[in-house]
């Protein structure tokens, strides 16, 4: 394997409030791929929520001193032994959360290996993309549609299949109307995949800038977080992490309406009334994680499709400015952290 020396890398330190700085910028060495992975040199790497929830501590730590990220789009530079996929040295691959499943249990054997036991994730389980270099297992790197540059493609895997699944979990009908609670980066990307679809698509939404964005893309409306819109709706997601919006969320559902929680951290959720937020068989599902199969068909829309990708970048050396930002909502679309 090649011997690439050490790299400059983020590491979670001290998990707390981003106030706090959980996140230290470290020089460590390099990674070596194991027998069946990839070695990447990281060309950008998206801002997600969920690496602010570690940051943060909302998620406990599974890997002290963990490398975050896992929207990497990057370069492969060596080639594990026994790696598979065709993948050779100069090839464009994508790193995303989900990293391993053990392919033996029952959920893995039904097609369901996001609900795997054994899975394993980038940036919580192993290290991520806020650093120089990754590692990926073969079977887990991702081909990457062409039209579009790294930092547009970083969002794309995670924030794109994270939302590409939670549309999938709301069963939304043809041409229905479908409502998004928070307007971020995994959801100015599920918008367009649902308007491409016919949808009408109402945003409920805090931030002046996302609302704006939310118009742009071509929302039928947009209005406060917890607001009704101003029609029934079809099916909702609730992308922000807060347990408040299930309740008007629930509420602005027609009948037999879905409610999907995109995230990977909630806040609680007040008690529900049973007559006004789930008669009339209106139901809520969460979403956990994706399954491969979930990625290549998002990203063989994104190819079909081209999707405008907000990413205001920020170099690798202002990574904690990035997740500050994000925390307190001053990010329109999705952050990338350029390599």
């Amino acid at each position: 394997m090649m011997d690439t020396g050490t790299m400059t890398a983020w590491q979670v330190v001290a998990p707390g409030p981003v106030s706090s700085h959980p996140l230290q910028r470290v020089t460590v060495s390099t990674p070596q791929p194991g027998p069946d992975e990839l070695l990447v040199k990281v060309l950008a790497c998206g801002v997600c929520r969920t690496d602010l929830h570690v940051a943060e501590g909302d998620l406990a730590v599974h890997r002290p001193r963990v490398i975050p990220g896992h929207e990497v789009v990057g370069e492969v530079v060596a080639v594990g032994a026994e790696a598979g996929g065709g993948f050779a040295v100069g090839d464009r691959v994508g790193v995303a959360w989900l990293r391993h499943t053990c392919g033996q249990c029952v959920y893995c054997l039904r097609g369901r290996e996001n609900l795997c036991p054994s899975s394993l994730y980038t940036g919580w389980d192993a290290d991520g993309g806020y650093a120089d270099f990754t590692t990926v297992p073969a079977a887990f790197a991702l081909r990457l549609p062409t039209g579009y540059s790294d930092v547009e493609l970083a969002p794309l895997l995670c924030a794109g299949i994270i939302g590409y699944r939670a549309l999938l979990r709301t069963d939304l009908p043809s041409a229905g109307r479908l409502g998004l609670y928070g307007f971020g980066g995994s959801a100015h990307l599920t918008a367009q995949v649902a308007l491409a679809q016919g949808a009408r698509v109402h945003v409920m939404t805090r931030g002046e800038r996302a609302r704006e964005l939310a118009l742009a893309l071509g929302a039928s409306s947009v209005q406060g977080s917890a607001d009704m819109p101003p029609e029934p709706l079809d099916a909702a997601i609730l992308f922000a992490p807060v347990g408040d919006l299930v309740l008007p969320a629930l509420a602005a559902l027609d009948r037999g309406g879905v409610l999907a929680i995109a995230g990977i951290h909630l806040s609680d959720i007040p008690a529900l009334n049973y007559q006004r937020h789930l008669f009339q068989e209106r139901e809520i599902r969460s979403v956990t994680a994706n399954t491969r199969a979930d990625a290549r068909d998002f990203l063989a829309f994104a190819g079909a499709h081209r999707m405008a990708v907000s990413t205001p970048e920020y170099a690798l050396d202002r990574a904690d400015e990035a997740l500050a930002d994000l925390s307190a909502g001053r990010i329109a679309g999705a952050a990338v952290l350029r390599g």
